[in-house]
């Protein structure tokens, strides 16, 4: 009995601890009627903006660094994502029409585009570099397709920040996930 006990409460003890290593310094937001969640750093508040994504997030000290949700309609409600493209083809397509479209005064370069899958949902993970009117940025972007909708996961920061918060906003992103 005592030997069962040991044995219990050393698993329960080694499950919390990779549960909490995985969740540690993060929040949960939850959208349960757009359906969606996702992990975002202690200290950064919700921010709203007239005409702006669906949620917003920003360090509260280093505002420059935000996570947000855009929510758009596909012109095929029945489109999965890899009828939008290959992971390479939708990060160029959104580095010329989202991040730096003409006339924005922006340059996006597409550093490394991967897909995974979560549950039934496969996703998108891009990653950028972006000058924004002579600032250098980093970001993050995890697409995916649900319900006949296009959901746009964005994590950036200046590029000077990046080295310090590569490992937290990779966390983050990969933490998007639609239901």
């Amino acid at each position: 009995m005592f030997k069962r006990l040991l044995v219990l409460l050393t698993l329960a003890l080694t499950l919390s601890s990779c549960v909490t290593q995985a969740t540690a310094g993060l929040n949960s937001f939850v959208d349960g009627q757009d359906g969606y969640e996702f992990l975002y750093p202690l200290g950064w508040v919700q921010t709203q903006l007239a005409n702006g994504p669906d949620v917003l997030f920003r360090d509260f000290i280093e505002q420059t660094e935000n996570v947000s949700v855009v929510i758009g309609d596909l012109s095929d409600p029945q489109a999965s994502l890899s009828d939008l493209g290959s992971p390479t083809d939708v990060g160029q397509r959104m580095s010329q029409k989202v991040i730096a479209p003409p006339g924005s005064d922006r340059q996006a370069e597409l550093i490394s585009a991967r897909q995974h899958t979560n549950g039934n949902h496969d996703y998108y993970v891009l990653e950028y570099a972006v000058n924004a009117r002579g600032q250098q940025r980093h970001e993050l972007v995890s697409v995916v397709t649900s319900r006949g909708k296009l959901f746009t996961f964005s994590a950036s920061t200046l590029e000077r920040r990046w080295p310090k918060i590569q490992e937290l906003l990779g966390r983050v992103v990969e933490s998007f996930t639609v239901y």
